[in-house]
Formats: structure tokens, sequence, C-alpha cells
């Protein structure tokens, strides 16, 4: 095999071979690919584009250059994955539903990026949590917890590793069949037997248009489904944040709110849960259908026992083993907390949640570099939504900074991401499209 060979053909347009494929994928993993040959070969994908075969042997290739998890259990190993987005800690949510009605759930997931928040930043937002664990440990976790949420090892798809930073510094992270062989490629390592893609679409995702948003739900879908992990996506709604915090601690607070039955499992945030969880079950063989599924996920959810099972995962990956019931006092607390209210009456019109985002990652709540250290504390919450009509002096939300100064900041991006109208909007609804 040779790289420029198989750079030379993808340039032209022609499609490598499995075996080239998986050739590249174990050099981009041990390193006799170059870093240039990595770039070159990203960015003739980018230009040309591979087709649907193609792609699937991409995905394989890159899943099987590092270890692919084998699981012995009793119940279907479910996962679920999102583009990014703001306010969504649906998999923090989702992992112990899923778990309490018989499924088997390791989600990998990661950290921040760009403007939208990680799930692991927010587990790590629990005091003692570590989502860095060993293989054997997480087999562990299975077996006594039945889920967890944890960041991928250094053994799981390392060529995609690789080409993830090259793309990064070579404008290609935008290419639909490197993203799909990214995404797919750490969650089919997994194990995974069935999946739900939340593809998400709107002013706070990465996706701002229909037709983009279907794009990679179809990629994502077909390919997923080409390699025999049974799967369907869904494009959901990004125009609002899904919960009505943004930032770590804030967001695992509404989380438990939600668990504990505190308020808000009629939210967006509960109902979305309840829609891919039913999906996934269905998939799995342990509902009838995705209506039943969300059934189940809905009554495992009242029932309490949801929120014992992610008390017994945070005591699995060191937390406080009583979180269920101390969450309230041991959760992070940032010291200066502003409401910031409603110069004028009015519709709330418009909200642009990337600015959104961008202004918690500003507080500290997310990464401007690699290096940064999260404060899990700061953000944004009790966010006014969609269609909220508001007096002049009602609260658009409630800014949770580290100093004065930081707040300052963040009130003003807080004001100029909110849009007031005289009228009231046409709310998009929050599933727009499934896609099997």
């Amino acid at each position: 095999m040779d790289a420029r060979a198989i750079i030379a053909a993808l340039r032209l347009g022609k499609t490598p071979s499995d075996a080239e494929m998986r050739w590249f994928a174990e050099g981009l993993a041990n390193g006799q690919v170059s870093d240039a040959q990595a770039g070159a070969f990203a960015m003739a994908v980018c230009l040309q584009g591979l087709d649907v075969e193609a792609r699937r042997a991409l995905t394989l290739a890159m899943r099987d250059s590092g270890d692919v998890l084998q699981w012995d259990l009793d119940g279907p190993v479910l996962d679920k994955h999102s583009t990014g987005g703001v306010g969504d800690c649906v998999s923090l949510l989702l992992a112990p539903a899923l778990a309490e009605c018989g499924a088997y759930v390791p989600m990998i997931s990661g950290r921040g990026l760009g403007h939208t928040g990680g799930t692991l930043d927010k587990m790590e937002a629990i005091p003692g949590v570590s989502t860095q664990v060993s293989q054997d440990a997480l087999q562990a976790m299975m077996r006594d917890v039945g889920c967890a949420i944890v960041g991928a090892t250094a053994q799981i798809a390392p060529a995609d590793k690789r080409l993830y930073a090259i793309r990064d510094v070579t404008a290609t992270v935008e290419s639909l069949d490197l993203i799909t062989a990214s995404i797919l490629s750490k969650k089919l390592a997994a194990g995974t037997d069935a999946l739900v893609l939340d593809v998400k679409l709107g002013s706070g995702a990465f996706m701002k248009t229909r037709a983009e948003a279907e794009a990679l739900a179809r990629s994502l879908s077909e390919t997923a489904n080409a390699v025999g992990c049974r799967t369907s996506a869904l494009i959901t709604d990004m125009n609002q944040p899904l919960a009505p915090a943004l930032g770590n601690a804030l967001e695992v607070a509404e989380v438990m709110r939600i668990l504990t039955g505190q308020g808000g499992r009629d939210s967006a945030l509960a109902r979305l849960t309840e829609v891919q969880g039913g999906v996934l079950l269905a998939h799995g063989g342990l509902a009838l259908d995705p209506e039943d599924g969300a059934a189940k996920i809905r009554a495992a959810i009242a029932s309490g026992a949801v929120a014992d099972r992610f008390a017994r995962m945070v005591a699995a990956m060191g937390g406080p083993a009583d979180f269920a019931t101390t969450w309230q006092s041991v959760l992070p607390e940032a010291p200066v907390r502003r409401p910031v209210l409603a110069e004028t009456a009015g519709y709330v019109s418009a909200i642009e949640g990337e600015a959104l985002g961008l202004a918690v990652v500003r507080l500290g709540g997310g990464r401007m570099v690699e290096s940064d250290i999260v404060d899990p504390a700061v953000g944004l919450a009790e966010l006014a939504p969609l269609g909220a009509q508001l007096s002049r002096g009602g609260v658009i939300g409630v800014v949770h900074a580290a100093d004065e100064a930081a707040a300052d900041i963040a009130e003003k991006s807080l004001r100029a991401a909110y849009t007031l109208s005289q009228t009231a909007p046409v709310v998009p609804p929050l599933i727009h499209e499934r896609i099997s």
C-alpha cells in the first residue's frame, strides 16, 4: 500500500478499496501516514466526496484502528449521539432511564466544542466524578449499574483522533463524509447494537439550515445501518436552548429536578428524552414501538427509579453515594447571581443560541483554548423561552458568574441574544423529522 497512490486516486474521484481504507486508517493510528498525507487525504475527501460504500469502508476502518468493545450482557447495548446544541443535557437523563428499562448504555461522550456544552464537563461538575475510566472499570459498571457516561480511551478509534486534529487545522472539519466517519467510528467501537442520532437544527446548532441537517442525518443513518447498527436519526429544533439553563452544574440541576419530581417533566428536555429513549427501546427489542418505548421511559422517570440509577452511576464514578438526595447542597454555586430584566415589554420572538453558548464559554463555563480549566458553577439560568410574553422588568434570564465584571459582560451578551417584538412568534416544533 502507498499513501500517495490512495490520495491521488481520491483526488481524481476514484473510490479506494476496503483494504486501502483499512491500511490508511492503520497508518493514521500508528504514524506510518504523515501529517501532510493525512491533510491531503482529508482535503481530497472534502473536495471529491465519498459514495455510500466508501463512507462505510472509512467508518469501519477507523473503528477497527483501535479496540472494539465486546459485551456479554443479558440485554441490548444502546447509545445516542447529538451533533451539539445549547442546554442539551439529554444524555444525563437518557442513560439511566434506558438502563432502568433493561438496556445497557456505555455512553462514550465528549467535551465542549465551540459554543456547545460537553457531556463530560457536565458530569464532572458533580464533585468527585471522574469520566476517565479503564475498560475493566467500564465493564464492571455495565454489570453493576447498567450505564456509564465516560470519555474515550486512547485505544478507541485512534485513527479518528489523529485525523480530527488534522482536520481542525486544514479547513476540512465541515466534510459530511469525515463528520460521519468520525462520529460513527467511536460509537461503533463501543459495541453498540442500536443508535439514535439527534441532529440539531437552528440558531444554537452547527447546522443552520434544514438542507444541511437532513444531509447529515441521512449520511449518518445510512452509514450506521449499512454496517449493521440499527439506527434512526431525529432532526430536532435548536432555535432556543433545550433546557432553561446553560452551564455545567446548572444543567445537572435541571436534570435532577426532572428525576426527583421537582419540575420539568413536561419540558422540551423531558419530552425529547422520552422520544429518543422510545426509539432506542424499540430498536433494542424492549418495546413494541417507539410510542410504547417513550411511555416506558416516562414511567421509569416518574417512579423515581431513574434518579436512584443516576445516583448509583455517580457513585461508581467517584461522586457522592447519596447524590439523589443531596444534589442541591453538593453542586457548586457561583458567587454572583444577577437577574437580567427586560427593558421593554414584548414577546420573545428570537433567541441567538450560539451567542448564549459563547457567553457561557466567556464566563468560564467552557474552553477558549484546550488548556482552559472549566468553572462548573457559572452559566445562565431561568432563560425565557420562545413565545414568552414579558412585561417591562420581566426576567429574561439569570447570570451566574464568578465576579461582577464577568457578570457585566454576560448581561450584555444575554440582552443581545434576545429579540422582543409586539407580536407572538410561531414557535417551531421540537422534532422536525425522523429518518430511519
